[in-house]
């Protein structure tokens, strides 16, 4: 791209600016950046002109950001750190490179763990470094080069593969029954319950899907993550709509008991999601192709 030189000032002054922003003092800048406290006043100086604006309010030799470039600071310390990072994954990329692979943390942990010692086998050149990340970001600001998604496929500049579809199940512990009787999704409006962060409709839309239109009864305690509200359901304190790959074990031992006699599949789906631009990387290109063999929606997970 053919930028005007204007736009795009040095690392050595944009790097000058963050340090000051951050830790408060040129003093403090000049002694992380190895330089005098007099070339951390030049490299502003320098940017300063080059922008055409006041950045520095100096006050008894005290230099201070005014608040336009405490702005600007903070946008630009995000994009140093992006290129920290892009030159790390370059430099410690093997020959097919490095994915970097954002996860949801039950669906990462029960669905793609299991499967990931063979891709490792047929793919040992792939790096795969992974990190929670429970809704969708901007690929451009975050240093993933994929994503596991759930919802729609509508995630805006990317391209995806579905994975599985998900069917839900109201569960609790059985104490939660003792001396109460539940014949239909009515009945279980009358319990707590309990809700997860990310999917606050959930319950709304199972009690519609089941004929009953939102009541007075749709409050109850919200978790962030599926391993806490588990833990919510197995110690009595609500009923959880949950995914019935997650609870499958809990049921089968009875520390779970089934509120509904069957699963019904939610409205959204686990997706692979990766940006357009970053389509032909090689290790990408390998971990689809792979994944797109594990693919399988409607089959049970391994255990």
């Amino acid at each position: 791209m053919s930028v005007p030189r204007k736009f795009l000032p040095s690392i050595s002054s944009l790097r000058a600016l963050e340090a000051l922003d951050r830790l408060g003092s040129a003093s403090a800048a000049a002694e992380e950046l190895a330089l005098t406290q007099g070339a951390v006043s030049r490299q502003l100086q320098t940017l300063e002109r080059q922008l055409g604006m006041e950045l520095v309010q100096r006050d008894q030799k005290r230099l201070l950001l005014t608040a336009e470039a405490q702005g600007y600071a903070a946008e630009v310390r995000q994009a140093l750190n992006q290129i920290v990072q892009s030159t790390l994954r370059l430099q410690a990329a093997p020959l097919a490179g490095t994915l970097n692979l954002a996860i949801l943390p039950a669906f990462g942990m029960r669905w793609l763990m299991p499967r990931l010692p063979e891709f490792s086998r047929l793919h040992p050149d792939v790096t795969i470094n992974m990190a929670t990340r429970l809704e969708p970001f901007n690929f451009s600001t975050e240093p993933f080069d994929a994503a596991l998604h759930f919802g729609n496929a509508q995630w805006p500049g990317t391209q995806s593969l579905l994975l599985k579809h998900e069917q839900l199940l109201p569960v609790c512990a059985p104490q939660m029954l003792e001396g109460r009787a539940v014949s239909g999704p009515e009945d279980i409006m009358k319990f707590p319950l309990l809700h997860i962060q990310t999917r606050t409709s959930a319950w709304r839309d199972w009690f519609n899907r089941n004929g009953i239109v939102e009541g007075d009864g749709m409050s109850g305690t919200i978790y962030d993550q599926f391993a806490t509200i588990t833990q919510a359901a197995l110690h009595g304190l609500g009923v959880a709509l949950m995914p019935d790959y997650l609870v499958e074990q809990d049921l089968a031992t009875g520390r779970l008991v089934a509120l509904h006699p069957e699963p019904l599949e939610s409205a959204g789906a686990y997706y692979l999601v990766w940006p357009e631009r970053k389509s032909d990387a090689p290790g990408l290109l390998k971990f689809r192709e792979w994944l797109a063999g594990q693919a399988q929606p409607e089959d049970p997970l391994p255990r």
